[in-house]
């Protein structure tokens, strides 16, 4: 029995492991999610995240630099102070999947993790309803309300994977212009908001399992640390509403958000941080769209609403730096 598949079984308590079924390659060819199927055991399988650092770094977009090696083998640290740390504080209105385990390994880190599909979650979406976008939402409102305030132990301290303080090279790629001027007072103005939460920090639609009609739960979090909530929000809006609906959905979709927040968040002025955050909501997403320029500048996500949001923010951003 190889040393990972005998870790699992002392994880799990089962006899054995009797067969693996490959779920996904992770990104970069950083290893790979299996499916454990056990002998014995209470659980009859188990979601194992097989961390390993590849010997060359790889790139989909040919940015494959040690700064983004090593914010990868970051990304998966992270990820496993996640869940030793902080995911218990999650109920069923942000669900997660419940960690058996975590260790570092000499070439990467395990993870073994509740097999969600088993656990009633085994839809995944290439597109949305509306009730399950509006599922997504509560998911986000819910998480960010439960870990209002929270001081990321061991997470990032600034979570997401796209903020300018971890992408110098992107923001270097930036042609000369407003963009690349504001850049740092855009990321100051969400560093300083404040009200500060933990962000998911990868909240794109491919990272929700669905359940039945409005149960959701997340996955992946590499990415997550402190933050304003809008950087989820924004985000995830781009990963599933396209240019031409934008306008008219997303006005609806941050009313749900917001009033599932005010019945998430608890021992503050829930005003006063709608207030913030709703204003915030544009600078998120210019944030973003920062990133992309500079990333992949034929990205779609770089589309006329997203030029519309950025010039908003940037023509505040200009007044008031006269």
């Amino acid at each position: 029995m190889e040393a990972w598949a005998q870790w699992v079984c002392e994880t799990t308590g089962a006899a054995a492991v009797t067969r693996t079924q490959p779920m996904q390659t992770l990104w970069s060819g950083y290893g790979t999610i299996v499916r454990c199927h056990l002998a014995d055991s209470p659980s009859p399988t188990v979601i194992v995240k097989h961390v390993r650092w590849p010997s060359d770094h790889e790139h989909p977009r040919g940015w494959a630099t040690d700064r983004g090696h090593a914010r990868k083998v970051k990304s998966y640290a992270v990820e496993a102070a996640w869940y030793e740390r902080h995911a218990s504080r999650c109920d069923a209105s942000c669900r997660v999947p419940k960690c058996l385990g975590t260790q570092a390994t000499e070439d990467g880190i395990l993870l073994a993790l509740e097999d969600l599909d088993a656990s009633g979650f085994p839809r995944r979406a290439s597109s949305v309803t509306r009730t399950d976008l509006l599922g997504c939402l509560s998911w986000l409102a819910s998480f960010h309300g439960t870990f209002l305030g929270r001081v990321p132990d061991g997470l990032w301290s600034e979570g997401t994977y796209w903020h300018l303080e971890t992408r110098p090279d992107e923001w270097a790629a930036l042609p000369p212009g407003p963009l690349k001027d504001a850049a740092s007072r855009i990321a100051a103005r969400l560093r300083d908001a404040p009200f500060q939460t933990l962000v998911h920090g990868d909240a794109k639609l491919a990272n929700f399992c669905f359940g039945d009609p409005g149960e959701v739960a997340g996955v992946d979090f590499q990415y997550v640390g402190g933050g304003c909530g809008m950087k989820d929000v924004a985000y995830f809006i781009s990963s599933c509403v396209g240019e031409h609906e934008a306008k008219t959905v997303v006005p609806s979709m941050l009313d749900h958000y917001f009033a599932v927040l005010r019945e998430a968040a608890h021992g503050v002025d829930t005003q006063a941080l709608e207030e913030s955050w709703r204003t915030l909501y544009p600078v998120a997403w210019t944030d973003f769209y920062r990133f992309l320029q500079g990333w992949s500048p034929g990205h779609p996500k770089i589309h006329g609403y997203s030029e519309s949001l950025a010039h908003q923010v940037l023509d505040d951003d200009e007044r008031e730096s006269r």
